[in-house]
């Protein structure tokens, strides 16, 4: 897949405020500064698309994008997509009745959003595994909400050590899981893993022909 033009269209604090689900649609999400906007930025081309911050919680509402993309090999035919930017999980410096709020609003949207194909959860994977991860992945399993899981970051982590804490992930989902989901490794400086999701993107959108 080929990306032709991505632009930001709205901020939604609440899912029945989103855009008509009158097309495929993938969310991002993940733990509070896993390098969420770095990783939209990459795949779309763009270097400021999604806001990026070093400050945890900046992402606060669901912010859609509008995309166009072209198959490989397809020089005429374009696909059009909502990519969304979710607020993180976990730790932000905010109080518990905004992160309360949040994790309402997330919730509502992964469950309500009719036209959700995949969510990408992002993985730091710099770190062993985190409680918080795997609390929310469990609650996608409960929800029934596809996903596929994203390291992100492994620029900045040896080989070896990023081979071991992804295999450390698998392990302990393993636990509760009898099929792990697809995973991908990525790095919004290096773009390793780009061509890979964005692939599995477009295997998504193929795949479905009832948008």
């Amino acid at each position: 897949m080929e990306i032709i033009k991505a632009n930001y269209l709205i901020s939604s604090p609440k899912v029945d405020l989103c855009p008509a689900p009158d097309r495929p649609e993938f969310a991002f999400i993940g733990r509070s500064n896993v390098g969420k906007s770095s990783l939209i930025n990459m795949l779309c081309n763009q270097s400021h698309l999604a806001k990026t911050s070093a400050e945890p919680g900046k992402t606060q509402s669901i912010n859609h994008f509008e995309v166009t993309s072209r198959a490989p090999f397809s020089s005429k035919k374009q696909t059009h997509w909502y990519l969304v930017d979710l607020p993180g999980y976990g730790y932000a410096k905010v109080s518990q009745k905004q992160r309360t709020g949040w994790e309402k609003m997330i919730e509502d949207y992964l469950r309500k959003r009719e036209n959700l194909l995949n969510v990408f959860v992002l993985i730091d994977a710099r770190h062993k595994p985190q409680q918080a991860d795997l609390a929310f992945i469990a609650q996608l399993g409960e929800w029934q909400v596809p996903f596929c899981l994203v390291f992100t970051k492994s620029d900045k982590v040896k080989p070896g050590a990023l081979k071991v804490n992804i295999q450390l992930f698998s392990t302990a989902m393993q636990e509760q899981w009898s099929t792990l989901p697809p995973a991908f490794v990525s790095s919004a400086t290096t773009r390793v893993g780009k061509e890979e999701l964005l692939a599995y993107t477009q295997h998504l959108i193929k795949e479905t022909s009832t948008i």
